[in-house]
């Protein structure tokens, strides 16, 4: 999966959605901007061919002398006309086609006529008409006014219209028709108009995401809150179809889990309370047999039930929720275990440092601390605890001298009934319960339970309870 992608689904949503409207809005803006610059040029070159041919039929009326006087009279910096221009060469490659201006031009003008046309990014006629003082121009309506060139006067820059034709007595004619290339530019209005449009479709395009994806975010807080609470509420099966659907299948889920963990539990409980009435009438029977021998052995094996029968009630318990969640003192709970486990006669030695209240199950949490620590009571003989508070968690490590345990035997030792001693003695493998119920203890704060072995030797079981 490319990383460079949001993760959530909203965002890659809102990715997509921006993204193709972005791309819509460039593609036709490209277009409404080529057509709206060919109207554009279209537009002036009509206006000029008019106005070209207008002043053009007048001069072929005149004599020299008054042609002159009339252009002197016409010239501006918007059209510029002049009678001593060289003939026009051959088209360039890169120019601009003319084609139509051109066919408008011999209609306006005659069809004998021959008509050269260009268009040209800058002026093609430069420098103040002929006849005037330095400083001095006649306006465009025939008044004199200092001379400001094109550069004043069209500030961003001019585009030319050239025409090149021969008057009836041979003489030939340029005209350099020019016009604000701003007129062609871009609008203010339409990038006013294209930036609300996309703010407004962002926002519109957010809100709609954000209301689509709302129904999978409720589901995934009610996936994860059933983790810790299989008797949560119901989700809400309101909304589209598709949302509805998906809100009763997972109420359907959450019933059946209910049901099958509430089922099994009733019925662990009920075989482990009807073994203990039969194990209590055997013990009875034991004490009634002369052979002490073949007694201690009943009792050894009765005792060895029962204390399997209470491992079970424990696992149960560890899988019950419906302890009351309270704030608790976690070095004084430690501190408590610690004190037991030496009046046995182990030797367990504690750091216990000052942690903010955890709220958890206090008889839970009790109940995973003894089974750890009598864990490593039995296996490692000399036992040390560290707590660490930080935070984000609570961290307490259980540490002991024994054997440890191989690696690949580390997460199996936490499956029920699991024992690393093939001859499964009571003596030294116990029920194989006692790490079970303790991770599934953990577990049910949303901690973690993992075993590591320790580089000097020695099994380290570090308990994660995140705050």
């Amino acid at each position: 999966m490319n990383r460079s992608l949001p993760r959530s689904l909203f965002m890659r949503l809102v990715l997509v959605l921006l993204g193709g409207l972005v791309l819509a809005q460039a593609a036709g803006l490209a277009i409404y901007w080529h057509d709206r610059d060919e109207f554009m040029q279209r537009a002036f070159g009509m206006r000029s061919v008019q106005r070209i041919g207008d002043i053009f039929r007048l001069l072929d009326t005149l004599s020299p002398v008054e042609r002159n006087r009339v252009i002197g009279v016409l010239n501006s910096p918007q059209l510029r006309i002049a009678l001593d221009i060289e003939p026009l060469g051959p088209a360039e490659a890169h120019e601009q086609p003319t084609g139509l201006f051109a066919a408008a031009l011999r209609r306006s003008l005659g069809e004998g006529r021959p008509v050269t046309v260009r268009i040209a990014e800058a002026p093609f006629i430069t420098g103040p008409p002929a006849g005037y003082g330095p400083g001095m121009m006649r306006g465009g309506m025939g008044g004199f006014g200092p001379w400001a060139g094109p550069a004043a006067m069209f500030p961003g820059g001019a585009m030319s219209f050239v025409v090149q034709a021969s008057l009836s007595d041979g003489t030939l004619v340029t005209f350099d028709s020019r016009q604000q290339k701003d007129a062609a530019s871009w609008s203010y209005r339409l990038l006013a108009s294209l930036t609300i449009l996309l703010v407004t479709v962002t926002v519109l395009a957010l809100v709609a995401v954000r209301w689509i994806t709302l129904p999978l975010n409720r589901l995934a807080e009610a996936a994860e809150q059933l983790g810790e609470n299989i008797d949560r509420p119901p989700l809400d099966e309101s909304g589209p179809a598709e949302v509805q659907r998906a809100a009763r299948a997972f109420n359907t889920m959450q019933q059946r889990i209910s049901k099958l963990v509430t089922e099994r539990a009733g019925i662990f409980a009920a075989m482990s309370h009807d073994l203990k009435t039969p194990i209590t009438r055997l013990r009875l029977r034991a004490e009634l047999l002369d052979d002490a021998a073949v007694r201690g052995k009943f009792e050894r094996d009765l005792l060895e039930m029962e204390q399997m029968v209470g491992n079970a009630l424990d696992l149960l318990r560890g899988l019950d929720r419906q302890e009351p969640l309270e704030s608790i003192d976690v070095p004084a709970l430690l501190g408590a275990i610690t004190e037991e486990a030496r009046l046995g006669g182990a030797s367990v030695h504690i750091a216990n440092r000052p942690t903010k209240p955890y709220t958890g199950r206090p008889q839970a949490l009790r109940r995973c601390f003894v089974n750890l620590v009598e864990n490593a009571v039995k296996y490692g003989g000399c036992v040390r605890i560290e707590l660490n508070d930080t935070p984000a968690a609570i961290e307490v490590r259980i540490r002991d001298r024994g054997p440890g345990i191989p690696e690949a035997e580390l997460e199996k030792v936490f499956d029920p009934f699991y024992r690393l001693e093939a001859s499964r003695s009571r003596d030294t493998g116990g029920t194989g319960l006692g790490l079970t119920i303790a991770r599934n203890i953990v577990r049910a704060h949303n901690g973690e339970l993992v075993l590591r072995n320790m580089p000097e030797g020695g099994l380290e079981a570090i308990v994660t309870l995140p705050r």
